[in-house]
């Protein structure tokens, strides 16, 4: 994937652990989230898993997300 397929990346750490958010576009011109988490396993070896979610769905993930993060502050 080029950069130029890249619109957007922020990255988050925590301890043993970095999310990854990015937008992309995919080869039909399509734009679409991707959320990843790399971590050191207990082999000492980094594991990276990724989930995608198009821009139909990504509206009600930052609403579900927002209600999650609201549960996590009480």
């Amino acid at each position: 994937m080029s950069n130029e397929d890249q619109l957007f990346s922020n990255m988050v750490r925590s301890g043993k652990t970095t999310y990854f958010v990015d937008v992309r576009k995919s080869k039909s011109g399509k734009k679409y989230l991707t959320i990843s988490e790399s971590k050191i396993n207990d082999e000492n070896k980094r594991e990276r898993k990724s989930i995608a979610v198009f821009q139909n769905a990504a509206a009600q993930l930052r609403d579900a997300l927002a209600s999650a993060v609201d549960v996590l502050k009480d």
